[in-house]
This record gives C-alpha cells, sequence and structure tokens, in this order.
C-alpha cells in the first residue's frame, strides 16, 4: 500500500472517530448536575443510599430547594426512579407535616430529583422533623427516612395564620434572596392546609405588599407591585427597595372574590400588618 492510500485511510479513520465521539458525547450526562449545591445529609436503606442537598448544606424555616440523588451499593447512580415526600414534626404530642412540592427531575439532570419543602417551624432535640423518601426503581417499591435538623430563618420568611374565612394557611416568601437596592423580582408560595397531612397550592389570590422601614420612619418605596400566582403556581410580583437596612414587608392575603382574609393596611395609626416578610441587607 503506498504513502497516499495510507494517508486517506488515517484521514477516513480519524473522519470516524471524531463522529463517533461526537455521538457518544450527545448521551453523556451533564459534567456536574449538583454545581451550586452543597451535601446535607444522607439516607440509607438496604438496598440504596440517598444523598440530600441543598444550597449551603442546611434546613431553615421557610421556602427550601432540595435535591437528591440515589445510589447503588456499587455507587453508580439511578436516573429511572419516580419519587415522593413526606416531611413530618414529631411534637410531643402531636405529629404534623408540612407545605411539599412534587418530586421530579432537576431542570437539565438526569439522575438528580428534587423540589421544595417548607417548613413552619425549627426542630430541636424532643421535637424534630424527618424526611420520607418513598421510590419505586423498575417496579419495586422502597422507602427511606431519617431525622433532619431544621434551624430558625434568621429572618421572618414564613408565616403560618388562620385566615377569616376560617382556614389555616402557609405563606412563603422564596426570592428576593439577595436584595439589592433595585426593583426586585419578589416570589413567594401559598398553601392552605387541609389536614395536619395535608396541605395544597392555593390558585388565583393576591399577596399585596407594602415595604416599610420601620427605623426610618416607616417610610415604604414606590413602584412596588402585589403578588399573583404565575403559571408554575409560585406568586410573583416587584419589590421596591430604596435603601439598604432593615424592610418590614407588610402583606395582606385577597382571596378570589377580592375581599381581604388577612392582614391589615399600613396606616398613620397601624404601623404595620399582622402577617409580613422580613429582609435585611
Amino acid at each position: 500500500m503506498n504513502f497516499t492510500k495510507i494517508f486517506k485511510y488515517s484521514c477516513l479513520f480519524a473522519v470516524v472517530c471524531f463522529f463517533v465521539s461526537c455521538s457518544k458525547d450527545e448521551n453523556v450526562a451533564p459534567s456536574n448536575e449538583l454545581d451550586g449545591l452543597s451535601p446535607a445529609m444522607t439516607l440509607v436503606n438496604e438496598n440504596h443510599q440517598i444523598e440530600v442537598y441543598t444550597a449551603d448544606g442546611k434546613f431553615y424555616t421557610g421556602y427550601n430547594r432540595i435535591y437528591f440523588q440515589i445510589r447503588n451499593a456499587d455507587g453508580s447512580l439511578i436516573n429511572n426512579a419516580t419519587a415522593t415526600w413526606t416531611p413530618v414534626m414529631n411534637m410531643m404530642n402531636m405529629k404534623h407535616s408540612c407545605p411539599a412540592s412534587a418530586v421530579t427531575k432537576k431542570e437539565n439532570a438526569q439522575s438528580t430529583y428534587g423540589g421544595h419543602i417548607v417548613f413552619q417551624m425549627a426542630g430541636g432535640d424532643e421535637e424534630y422533623w424527618e424526611l420520607t423518601i418513598n421510590y419505586t426503581i423498575n417496579g419495586n417499591d422502597y422507602t427511606a427516612k431519617s431525622k433532619i435538623e431544621v434551624g430558625a430563618a434568621p429572618r421572618r420568611v414564613v408565616e403560618t395564620f388562620q385566615a377569616s374565612d376560617g382556614k389555616n394557611y402557609v405563606m412563603a416568601m422564596v426570592e428576593p434572596t439577595a436584595p439589592r437596592v433595585a426593583i426586585n423580582d419578589m416570589k413567594a408560595v401559598l398553601y392552605r392546609m387541609e389536614s395536619m397531612m395535608n396541605f395544597i397550592p392555593v390558585e388565583d389570590y393576591k399577596i399585596k405588599i407594602d415595604p416599610r422601614m420601620p427605623g426610618m420612619g416607616n417610610h415604604t418605596s414606590p413602584n412596588n407591585m402585589d403578588l399573583t400566582q404565575g403559571a408554575d403556581g409560585v406568586y410573583l410580583g416587584k419589590l421596591s427597595l430604596t435603601m439598604t437596612g432593615y424592610w418590614k414587608i407588610n402583606l395582606q392575603l385577597e382571596n378570589n372574590d377580592q375581599d381581604i382574609i388577612k392582614g391589615e393596611p399600613v396606616t398613620e395609626t397601624n404601623e404595620g400588618s399582622s402577617i409580613y416578610f422580613e429582609l435585611e441587607f
């Protein structure tokens, strides 16, 4: 075989290898599905190890984005599971759950699952939270359960209350998590308690906001926008913060009949609502 033929076949081999390599790369999982997350805890049963992650490796009162991966005994990741989860608060004389989303695959991930959980209260040694994850792989059902540590958020970011309609609600702030002097996107979730173990998302209400700075004459800010429900069920609005410091975001809950069922307006004789969130930056 002469040099020309050798060169031709070498080039053909290189081209084939290139396309095979590209084809394989298209099926490779993202380099790191856990970017920006830290390990929080591990649940273990006889078959699997479930590694749980949050933004900083901790759980707090309020809204928590939580993710997990399921590993076989050999350490390989499972990418074909379906799962549900149940958080339960074990108190001295009762048990209750809290609002929790469905468990879905993390966006652009193959083996990372997650959603959100809203803890209404912190846990301790005698009264504590447990997380149960039930999951199915290839038609086989499994469960794993573990105690989890839930600390108090540094500021008020969740409200649990009974409204004038006689029903109990849980409202939690989602954003902003990094507030700045600007008009910030504001997000919140709203749930109604159907029973001690069942919470359902509330649709088509309005969360009215009135941000104030109590330490600065209780002044407000312009260009705020009340929160209404978006396509994904989360309530969306705009929060105007005109300076750094402590802000109290006074809230009023309006039902779909446009009746205020919880919260009071800020007036000259009333400095704040009975329900509110807090920010300080």
